[in-house]
């Protein structure tokens, strides 16, 4: 599936949830206003929904003076790849880990968290970094991104529909048609309930395996698979030791390793394959 098709497949499916919870709240009137705001919001993640992914994890510019190693790494990899610079960024946070994001290789984003660059030699480094743009060469940060965007316009509406529950629902229960006012309830329950399970499977819907390519385009873009995988050995413990503080699972797709603790439901729902076979692949690649 192409990313152009992913890209407009999930605005698609924003804009007929978000009717649908529209059309619960409010009838006919309800699902017009939530068409015309499912259109302004799809142009918005469109163009701003790479800085709102920022600005959640409160991620701030990096300047070269702060970390030459980071530059100097990025504008080789850039270089040998014929991409634009990217613009980069830091996260303040011990926990080593890195993004990448943007509508298209124009206008990217590398962050990488304070706690990467600690932790990180320099081939280790480059080997984070060149995944990620390898994320930007494939236009991958547009879908990833949006469905980032959409996962947590999905959770929004959960919380819509349950707070509708609360303060209306049951009174519309007791409305003249009681049948149809308690059939609108158990609908919205179980939308209240689905949808943070749909908002996961909407992540998953952007295949594991784009994982596995990036890990072989950015070995071949940082000249060597030794580099990334030591780097996922490191994460990989440190995202058990330190998970990402206000680690949000609507954006967990986004990260080089799942940022969030590794408990069962974080299993079931990983859009990461298994770390310990991403090494495994890399070990085995010869360049």
């Amino acid at each position: 599936m192409s990313n152009l098709f992913k890209t407009g497949f999930l605005l698609v499916v924003l804009t007929v949830l978000m009717v649908f919870i529209g059309r619960l709240l409010g009838g006919a009137q309800g699902a017009t206003v939530a068409f015309g705001f499912a259109l302004v919001m799809n142009l918005g993640m469109y163009w701003f929904s790479d800085k709102l992914v920022l600005a959640m994890y409160r991620a701030k510019p990096l300047s070269e003076s702060e970390a030459p190693a980071v530059y100097r790494a990025v504008r080789e990899i850039a270089t040998r790849s014929r991409l634009p610079m990217p613009k980069l960024y830091w996260i303040a946070t011990r926990t080593p880990n890195a993004f990448a994001t943007g509508r298209n290789p124009k206008h990217a984003a590398v962050a990488v968290t304070s706690g990467l660059l600690e932790l990180m030699g320099e081939e280790e480094l480059k080997g984070v970094l060149a995944h990620e743009l390898s994320h930007v060469k494939n236009r991958d940060t547009l879908t990833m991104t949006l469905a980032a965007a959409l996962a947590g316009a999905i959770m929004w509406m959960a919380d819509m529909a349950r707070w509708s529950l609360m303060w209306g629902g049951m009174r519309r229960s007791r409305d003249n048609d009681r049948g149809a006012g308690a059939l609108q309830v158990v609908v919205m329950l179980v939308v209240a309930i689905l949808a943070p399970v749909a908002a996961m499977l909407v992540q998953m819907a952007i295949s594991r395996t784009r994982e596995y390519g990036a890990d072989d385009a950015g070995a071949h873009l940082a000249g060597t698979p030794h580099g990334l995988a030591s780097a996922l050995q490191k994460l990989d413990a440190a995202a058990h030791a330190y998970p990402l503080p206000n680690a949000n699972a609507a954006t967990a797709h986004l990260f080089i390793v799942n940022p969030l603790s590794a408990g069962a439901m974080a299993t079931l729902f990983s859009t990461h394959p298994p770390i310990a076979e991403r090494i495994r692949r890399l070990q085995r690649m010869r360049l």
